[in-house]
């Protein structure tokens, strides 16, 4: 056998091995439970439209149903209805994606770099597509810090964007459009006419404009889940508006603009028995001192009319999704408790004396935020942040009146535990992590159960040589169909 065709046949199976590793991660990297929905005693469990399939051994038929969703009998849950066949509430199915944290290309950035960033948008589009063909969800959360950097120009915003909705993110045309266009005007945003409606509105308005009931979807109005298009939430973070000291009007009507709003409650079921809502929260804004403190004063009234206006008529479950965990003591997760002020900055002195950046929310902030998210005691919830890439999995006890930070769920007659998971960052050097949760409604208990867990992929270096050895085997066996 002559050395090219050695050459082409080693190159040929390395292409193989390479990109049925990187297509079949979820199975091959993790234990099985780990890369698909909580299964609770009530979930339905899937099954096949397919005879041959169903005629295979169960744990086979489940991987051919995971890898290929037109061969799933989905009479029982893709319908368009809140609930199942027999009536119960359809399971809650999100997604939660850690901190990609993009970056962009200058002038002046080598192209190697360019190449690299380019690369890393298909590793993360990669991810989210594998994982969401596999599970469809009905939500999808970006945990915030979208970008690398709060200190862009307009029009380095809305390149990152095109590419956040195209490579990382794809979705129909529809869900995308105000992205395309916008990049294609690449004019400024009038953040300036977006300043004064904000500043000249009611705060009861500014509140009743961001409470949403039964949304499943953006652009239409579904109010079943969409699992095609699941609802797809983008947090605030601190890359993407700054934090409070730092954050001006242009960074936070640009986000409005084209990812959405910073703080909002949508309800779920709440004529029902089996209501729950999801709160996310700008925690950006809820400490300063700050450099627009009109920020920091719209968040506490949202959460003030929240306190007041929501909560007496809703006894259900919540899920918060925000960007800064909440207060615990050193050693309970990988970053530590950490406030950092400006002084005696001299290239911009207005921000001396104001918030430069946290790890946490403030013990204070911690307590008012907990007391006024989860106000049903005899209700389960859980709390989904960001920013530490490292990831931590804890709970917050009610203990004598103050929410207090442990490894472990210690129980309380007073309120339930919540539990919090700070997501970890989907970007290669956290291998490539996305977070499953999975709500299910436990009639017995008349409560909300959830559960997390990651499936990992891993660092971009494999995905990137997937590619590669798929690019020189049909080079190389182009070359020997040219010249046979």
């Amino acid at each position: 056998m002559g050395y090219f065709k050695v050459i082409r046949l080693t190159v040929l199976i390395t292409a193989l091995v390479l990109n049925t590793f990187v297509y079949f991660y979820p199975d091959i990297l993790n234990e099985s439970s780990k890369c698909q929905w909580h299964e609770f005693s009530g979930s339905p469990s899937m099954r096949s439209n397919n005879a041959l399939v169903r005629k295979l051994p169960d744990f086979v038929s489940e991987k051919v149903l995971l890898y290929f969703p037109s061969l799933r009998d989905d009479d029982n849950t893709k319908t368009n209805s809140t609930r199942y066949e027999d009536g119960r509430i359809k399971d809650i199915h999100m997604l939660t994606f850690g901190d990609p944290q993009i970056n962009g290309n200058w002038p002046s950035t080598p192209y190697i770099k360019r190449l690299d960033n380019y690369g890393n948008d298909y590793y993360l589009g990669h991810i989210y597509s594998t994982m969401k063909n596999r599970l469809q969800p009905s939500h999808v959360a970006v945990m915030g810090d979208l970008f690398s950097s709060q200190w862009i120009l307009d029009s380095e915003f809305y390149n990152r964007t095109l590419r956040f909705v195209e490579r990382l993110f794809p979705r129909d045309q529809a869900y995308k459009q105000t992205a395309i266009d916008v990049h294609a005007k690449h004019e400024n945003y009038d953040w300036r006419g977006w300043l004064d409606r904000e500043v000249n509105m009611n705060p009861r308005q500014r509140f009743d404009s961001r409470v949403y009931n039964d949304v499943y979807d953006w652009y239409f109005d579904n109010k079943f889940p969409n699992y095609n298009e699941p609802l797809f939430i983008n947090l605030t973070g601190n890359h993407d508006i700054g934090y409070s000291g730092d954050a001006t009007w242009q960074h936070m009507a640009r986000f409005h603009l084209l990812f959405g709003q910073n703080n909002y409650v949508i309800n779920y079921n709440l004529d029902s028995e089996e209501p729950w809502r999801l709160v996310v929260l700008d925690s950006l804004t809820l400490e300063g001192p700050a450099l627009q403190e009109e920020f920091v004063q719209y968040t506490w009234e949202f959460l003030k009319y929240l306190e007041e206006v929501e909560n007496p008529k809703f006894n259900g479950s919540t899920v918060l999704l925000t960007h800064i965990p909440f207060f615990k003591a050193e050693g309970l997760c990988k970053d530590g408790p950490e406030h950092i002020y400006y002084e005696n900055y001299e290239r911009e002195p207005y921000k001396n004396g104001k918030l430069r950046s946290q790890n946490h929310l403030l013990f204070e902030t911690s307590q008012k935020v907990l007391n006024t998210v989860f106000p049903n005691g005899d209700q389960s919830g859980i709390i989904l942040t960001g920013h530490d890439h490292y990831g931590c999995d804890g709970w917050y006890n009610y203990e004598n009146g103050t929410w207090v930070a442990s490894k472990n769920n210690t129980g309380s007659k007073q309120k339930k535990s919540i539990r919090e998971v700070v997501v970890q960052a989907m970007m290669g050097d956290f291998d490539g992590q996305t977070g499953l949760v999975t709500g299910n409604f436990d009639y017995e208990n008349h409560n909300w159960n959830f559960e997390f867990s990651y499936c990992s992929f891993t660092v971009q270096h494999w995905w990137w040589a997937s590619k590669v050895s798929l690019f020189l085997c049909i080079f190389l066996q182009s070359i020997a169909f040219l010249t046979r």
